[in-house]
């Protein structure tokens, strides 16, 4: 007998029947089979630092993270986490018992979010989203709920009011990202603070991404929320050297919080990669003790890159809403005409941009629950040489005639 044996059921586990190949997927394809400049997906196009790469070769020389690094995380990483966070922010962390090392922070997101929830459970996201969100809250039978940004006087704002009133009863768990993908926007430090309140109000836990905290703009500022009052033991932080150090396909991620929660995210993560990025952890250690010029370098060297997408989107036609935070800039389509924007449809824009001007973009709406309010915005990546971004802007220009 050959072939698969009929079953009444579907293969795929019915949790994840809503979830296809990733937009990321499709739009790299387009791009390679166009030849279009890719700024959808959001990794960088030249290496990290030089010294973070050697450091690397260096470890894998000397067998250090060849073999299983320890489950937690080599301690080197571990305490270079623990000292950056008192550096940065004056947060005190055991790195023995408060530390969880991760592939990556997609992966910190799944093992808090399989940790935490249980079938029923509510979690409450801000929409638009990481697609990974929805995902592992419905690996883990959860309910998500989305409260959405929306755009006002330039930036995309949480209501406060509509946060509240999405909790319930049945609510376990809120996601907070900040800086925020895919709006740019940074979170204030009033809207963390009523964010805090809610939870300890309604003794919620909170799992804060955190994965681009070194890259703000302007006069924003990124405040974790874990150091406002009542946060510290129902706050699951996480971060990652990826987006700040220009290593995306290192996948060294990280959670910090207190011992129980790192404990029960701990409990899941082990059954996920078990361990992962050996060699790169030690790399990461070395990374992590970088002095603040490397920080506030690169820091410069993104905002310069976001003006000049800005600017170049903003003369093409787009509605641009100026990122205080990522490397993402996210635009309304509407104003390009009802021709050229697809009736301000992101799916239809993008999957013609290719075609209309060489260039590569997500649509923002694979991010919502609420596709409708996400339909006419699309998200670029600056995180790419100036040369490269200039060319692109050439390009978009087209769309303005």
């Amino acid at each position: 007998m050959t072939g698969m044996t009929s079953t009444a059921r579907p293969l795929l586990n019915r949790r994840l029947a809503e979830f296809g190949t990733t937009i990321f997927a499709e739009m790299s394809a387009l791009a390679l089979k166009t030849g279009s400049i890719n700024l959808g997906q959001g990794f960088p196009d030249t290496d990290g630092p030089e010294e973070i790469r050697e450091a690397a070769v260096r470890a894998l020389r000397d067998g250090r993270g060849n073999q299983y690094p320890p489950g937690p995380g080599v301690p080197e990483l571990s305490s270079a986490i623990t000292a950056h966070q008192q550096r940065r922010y004056g947060l005190s962390y055991d790195p023995d018992t408060e530390v969880l090392v991760t592939a990556g922070a997609t992966e910190a997101i799944a093992a808090a979010l399989l940790a935490l929830v249980e079938p029923g459970d509510e979690v409450i996201a801000l929409e638009p989203y990481y697609d990974s969100y929805a995902a592992c809250v419905a690996m883990a039978g959860g309910t998500r709920v989305p409260v959405t940004l929306r755009p006002s006087e330039g930036r995309f704002r949480l209501d406060l009011d509509e946060l509240r009133a999405a909790v319930t009863d049945r609510t376990r768990l809120l996601l907070i990202n900040t800086p925020h993908n895919p709006t740019g926007t940074v979170l204030t430090r009033e809207e963390l603070a009523a964010i805090a309140e809610l939870a300890v109000e309604r003794d919620l836990l909170v799992i804060t991404d955190e994965v681009y905290e070194h890259l703000v703009f302007d006069d924003a500022e990124h405040i974790p929320l874990v150091t406002f009052p009542g946060m510290r033991e129902r706050t699951v932080s996480i971060g990652s050297a990826g987006k700040t150090f220009s290593f995306t396909g290192w996948k060294v991620g990280w959670v910090t919080a207190a011992a129980p929660l790192v404990t029960a995210v701990r409990s899941a993560k082990q059954f996920l990669t078990y361990v992962a990025s050996g060699p790169f952890q030690y790399a990461v250690a070395e990374a992590l003790a970088f002095p603040d010029s490397y920080f506030d370098a690169f820091r410069a060297d993104m905002l310069a890159k976001r003006d000049v997408l800005a600017a170049g989107l903003a003369e093409a036609g787009f509605e641009v809403f100026r990122p205080a935070g990522t490397y993402f800039v996210t635009t309304d389509i509407r104003p390009l005409g009802p021709e050229l924007s697809r009736n301000g449809d992101g799916f239809a824009f993008c999957r013609a941009l290719p075609e209309l001007a060489g260039v590569v973009a997500i649509p923002n709406a694979v991010f919502y629950d609420h596709r409708d309010a996400g339909a006419p915005f699309v998200r670029f990546a600056f995180c790419k040489k100036v040369g490269v971004l200039e060319e692109a802007v050439d390009r978009l220009k087209k769309l303005a005639g």
